[in-house]
């Protein structure tokens, strides 16, 4: 794997790198959908993350294109408060930021920030993941879920479709569907996108060595949706990816059903991950009936 690097130096993510971190993120056991490698890897483009260990404590900061810079939670345990200070002030005062931030921060680091007067730490709502009760969104049970229910009985009675786990074998034509379904979205007007589709092809290609569990929907034996996914903690898998052919109606909520039904004997809950903000795709994870919301924050250095 080469050298480690060593806070204040460090080196950008590479696929190499997954041996030493992901058995540090697992045991870490996050609640938050950020802090996987795989979740890394497929952002790795768009925010350029580098890593570095500090007192056996990993590192993680993001270099967000259009200039933004910020940490990730640090990965350790317990929470450290006094940690935390050494590497925001590092970043304001050794790269000059004026509002280094910890940005995606979960439950556990703000509580023990939130009393703490070095700190400013603030909820972030556009970026709290969506949790859901596995069997809810397997079994779509009760009058909530009614318009889901018929949305997949109009898919099951208008297409003779087969569910299948992601194998190398499929993951060229998960390509295939991933670049028809950025098409559709326009994704030359949007970087963001972009760079998605981007992470997307590279997961894929990487798809064994990263070790991902996946799940399609193939229609007359070509895929026309997927999921990507991964166990986050012991208790909850995280989906990072859901693309589908939007012409074939009702195939997203089939493709949410079958990939919860794939996990429900071994994950508790689902995350989603989170919304950006945007009202569209809030009313869709809102209509799913989260369980819950898992909170993130910001925390930024009182003195800055």
């Amino acid at each position: 794997m080469g050298d480690i690097p060593t806070y204040p130096n460090f080196k950008r993510l590479m696929l190499e790198d997954r041996e030493l971190l992901h058995p540090r993120l697992w045991a870490y056991q996050p609640k938050t959908s950020e802090l996987t490698f795989n979740n890394l890897y497929l952002w790795r483009s768009y925010y350029q993350f580098e890593w570095a260990l500090l007192d056996d404590w990993l590192i993680i900061l993001a270099n967000e294109r259009g200039g933004g810079v910020f940490l990730l939670p640090p990965i350790g345990s317990p929470p450290n408060a006094d940690l935390t200070e050494t590497v925001l002030t590092g970043l304001r005062d050794e790269r000059g930021l004026d509002d280094p931030r910890v940005s995606r921060a979960g439950e556990r680091l703000a509580e023990a920030l939130k009393d703490d007067d070095r700190f400013v730490v603030t909820e972030n709502r556009d970026h709290f993941d969506y949790v859901y009760l596995t069997q809810d969104l397997a079994e779509l049970p009760g009058r909530k879920y009614s318009a889901k229910r018929n949305h997949i009985n109009q898919f099951t009675r208008a297409y003779r479709f087969a569910y299948q786990s992601v194998t190398p074998d499929l993951v060229d034509e998960c390509l295939a569907l991933a670049e028809v379904w950025c098409e559709k979205r326009l994704c030359e007007e949007d970087l963001s996108l972009q760079q998605e589709l981007s992470g997307i092809e590279d997961v894929l290609n990487d798809f064994r060595t990263l070790q991902l569990d996946g799940g399609a929907i193939l229609i007359r034996d070509k895929v026309q949706a997927f999921a990507l996914g991964e166990l986050l903690n012991d208790n909850t898998v995280v989906v990072h990816v859901e693309k589908a052919n939007p012409e074939f109606k009702g195939i997203y909520p089939m493709m949410t059903k079958a990939y919860a039904d794939r996990w429900v004997d071994e994950a508790q809950y689902i995350n989603l991950e989170q919304d950006l903000g945007e009202p569209g795709l809030r009313r869709a994870k809102e209509s799913y009936h989260p369980d819950h919301l898992s909170r993130k924050f910001e925390i930024a250095l009182a003195s800055s």
